[in-house]
């Protein structure tokens, strides 16, 4: 018997092998990324470093290379994303990368359970449940197991879904979850642990699958059948895992799973940016990607696009401060700009004043609306500044939080408004007697005949309609209206009452009620720039800050409307100008955050984040006096920009305008 020997092919293709001249259209950093090939990797992307591009010219690299497009897997947090790279791939390439296999974790999740769903005791047509689905599902088994009956307040079901989702997707025990974010519900773990098992139960039997579920029984499936876990594992020969620091404890195990025959993954994404740890992000999963996958190669992209090298020296300044980072310095090539601003006002209102003036003066240098960005840390944050942003006709759109008005705690305090006003506004009237526990809504229509007819419509205990049962709360509710009536308290001093009587329905009907407060504060602030309730009703309803400026846009074929957004929904997007608003500590960072030093860190990343959206200009503004129910009190800027050195930031002083007239009397005075 002869034997011939085949000999390896040891010709490694370098960049000139190619089609596609990789090699000009990327930089040194994005080239090493592009022609890893073998072994984990973990590319630090810095915010504005080319992270998309450099994935898709990967995946044509690959491509090019011979390697067959359906053993690629690549995994992001949008389908959308997913489907955009895979089309610019092809668009660079060939058809051939449309073959690549890409989506979301819960995507291919889904993919992989309906394959093997016998394997974990369901049919092969289970079906997934959304979020609001999963919502029902809860309350009914809040409602079997007795619990909407408890004399005492027990979590609503977007407070256990919340508590469920976390105890799955961070891996942690039940007392962890709610000890550390509910801890005025640990009187009630037992029964939190009966609504989980009932919740689990349920899904089981009806077959179905919430999203939290897709992930969990993957792992579960993976890692308990080895046969399958290397079958599965063996199909994806490559694995990329875009905005990896955005991943919670089970998609980190996913990737270990998945990677586990060819071990060929490359994860991608910014430390310095992961800011969703209230979604169950875990930032702990990039920075211990390395030490997780033997021989390992870090690589760093660290020339930024987007950004003037005065921006990102704010940048890199900021990142400094983090206790727990990988190292990088970004830089630009980019054309010098103004040092970043950083404007110190006396109050919201002159804040709120400075900022639109800014952004007009910028639409008269033919920087148009959509070009600049306002972003802040809170949706409330923003609330002064729309209402002066309607009073300049600025047409805005507002990305994260709720909008004012569209705020069911701020609606209930408006509610007590609008009476005051008309005591014949029967939603009105409708909306603040259904607070009072024993009133329903026949009861309310009943109330609100007799108050059609009474002689003072606010002396509701005179009513034959009214029960002994919640005539206390009754008595309370009239002893309110009538003294605001009569009084001559100032409008921000009458929404003070208000907030002050509501405090107790808040706390009874929401599980966050202490951020709902802080809203209401913040309306209290607000209020002091109305002279009247009439015209603060008025304002609000004909300005309309609960409608989005693209609403108006599409209506009055206005100019592309400015951007409000919290930092959050801010984050992939980039403007000319960009303005943060509140740089105050205690709100950047958050008051809750200053003892927990992850904590800490998670809102030094949420200002870097802020701060890298920025392209030509950034301006930092907080006001020196704030408000609150307690009354005015001086601020502190953010620790994070006081400890900024002074070279990095440039200081705006306020000033106002002369008043012309005043100068012409004293000018005609010195005359006489």
């Amino acid at each position: 018997m002869k034997k011939f020997v085949l000999k390896k092919d040891h010709h490694t293709p370098k960049p000139e092998d190619y089609s596609i001249n990789y090699k000009d259209l990327l930089n040194p950093e994005q080239l090493k990324a592009v022609f890893y090939d073998h072994g984990p990797a973990l590319v630090i992307a810095g915010a504005g470093t080319g992270k998309t591009r450099t994935l898709v010219y990967r995946v044509a690299r690959l491509v090019e290379s011979g390697v067959h497009p359906s053993s690629i897997l690549l995994l992001t947090f949008t389908r959308r994303a997913a489907q955009e790279m895979i089309s610019r791939a092809s668009s660079i390439l060939d058809d051939r990368c449309k073959h690549v296999k890409g989506g979301t974790f819960h995507y291919y999740c889904s993919q992989l359970l309906h394959q093997y769903a016998g394997e974990i005791g369901y049919p092969d047509n289970f079906t997934i449940i959304d979020t609001a689905d999963a919502l029902d599902v809860i309350q009914h088994v809040r409602t079997q197991l007795g619990l909407h009956k408890k004399s005492k307040r027990f979590p609503n079901k977007n407070t256990l879904l919340s508590i469920i989702s976390a105890v799955k997707n961070k891996h942690l025990d039940m007392r962890v979850v709610v000890g550390d974010q509910y801890p005025q519900f640990m009187e009630n773990i037992e029964q939190i642990q009966q609504v989980y098992e009932g919740y689990q139960i349920y899904k089981e039997k009806n077959f179905v699958m919430d999203f939290d579920d897709l992930l969990e029984k993957s792992v579960q499936l993976l890692q308990s059948n080895e046969e399958v876990r290397i079958k599965v594992a063996a199909q994806h020969r490559f694995i990329m895992v875009d905005e990896y620091q955005d991943t919670n404890k089970l998609q980190a195990t996913l990737t270990q799973l998945l990677s586990s025959v060819h071990k060929n993954v490359m994860a991608v994404g910014d430390d310095a940016q992961s800011i969703y740890a209230f979604r169950g992000a875990d930032h702990r999963n990039i920075l211990e990607f390395p030490t997780l996958y033997d021989n390992c190669t870090l690589i760093k992209l660290e020339e930024n696009y987007r950004s003037t090298p005065q921006i990102l020296d704010v940048a890199n300044e900021l990142l400094k401060q983090a206790y727990h980072k990988f190292d990088k310095q970004l830089f630009s090539r980019k054309e010098d700009s103004d040092k970043p601003a950083l404007v110190k006002a006396a109050s919201d209102n002159e804040q709120s004043r400075f900022l639109s003036q800014a952004i007009l003066q910028l639409r008269e240098q033919e920087i148009g609306l959509n070009e600049i960005a306002v972003l802040f840390r809170n949706g409330r944050d923003s609330f002064d500044l729309e209402i002066e942003l309607n009073r300049k006709n600025i047409p805005f759109v507002k990305f994260g939080g709720l909008k004012f008005t569209e705020a069911a705690h701020v609606k209930d305090v408006l509610a007590h408004i609008r009476v005051l006003v008309n005591p014949m506004d029967t939603l009105a009237w409708n909306r603040i007697l259904l607070l009072i526990d024993g009133i329903g809504p026949k009861t309310a229509q009943d109330l609100f005949e007799w108050i059609r007819l009474a002689s003072n419509p606010y002396a509701l205990e005179a009513s034959e309609v009214v029960s002994k049962s919640y005539m206390k709360q009754i008595k309370a509710l009239s002893k309110l209206l009538i003294e605001l009536k009569s009084s001559d308290l100032t409008v921000s001093e009458t929404i003070s009452s208000v907030v002050e009587y509501y405090k107790v329905f808040c706390e009874k009907r929401y599980d966050d009620y202490p951020k709902r407060l802080k809203d209401l504060e913040t309306f209290i602030g607000i209020a002091a720039g109305f002279s009247s309730l009439s015209n603060m009703l008025r304002d609000l309803a004909l300005d309309p800050i609960n409608a989005t400026a693209i609403d108006t846009e599409q209506q009055q074929h206005d100019e592309a409307p400015l951007v409000l957004s919290t930092i959050h929904s801010a984050k992939g997007l980039e403007w000319e100008h960009v303005f943060i608003m509140q740089c105050l500590d205690g709100v950047i960072p958050s008051s809750y955050s200053v003892e927990d030093e992850e904590q800490l860190d998670e809102e030094l990343r949420l200002l870097y984040v802020a701060s890298t959206r920025a392209k030509q200009m950034l301006y930092f503004t907080y006001p020196a006096l704030a408000q609150s129910s307690y009354g005015d009190y001086f601020t502190k800027p953010s620790r994070f920009i006081e400890q900024l050195p002074e070279d990095v930031l440039e200081p705006w002083i306020l000033t106002e305008e002369p008043d012309v007239d005043l100068l012409e009397n004293q000018e005609n005075y010195l005359t006489d």
